[in-house]
């Protein structure tokens, strides 16, 4: 469920990532890095154990970690963005 909404925070009126990529891109396989690093930052801060569910997209990630050595970097912080926007929203539901 967190791998999914991190998704919906690319969108335009939110972080603004590109995610219109076809699947086995480098583009579509940074988008599920990104996802898959927000998801496990979500867990954790809510205390939830975080078991990975996208073990199929490894190959791919692992293509882009090769290419780019600071691509995980980039995954993180992007992630990090994404993961505040989805926790500072919940909390302001939360809050009404």
């Amino acid at each position: 469920m967190f791998h999914e909404l991190t998704h919906w925070t690319a969108h335009k009126s939110r972080l603004d990532r590109p995610i219109k990529n076809k699947r086995g891109s480098k583009a579509y396989a940074f988008e599920e890095l990104i996802a898959e690093i927000s998801a496990s930052f979500i867990c954790c801060h809510l205390g939830f154990e975080y078991s990975k569910q996208h073990s199929s997209y490894i190959k791919d990630w692992l293509k882009v970690l090769k290419e780019d050595k600071k691509a995980i970097f980039r995954a993180s912080s992007k992630a990090q963005k994404a993961t505040e926007f989805i926790l500072g929203n919940v909390q302001i539901e939360a809050s009404k």
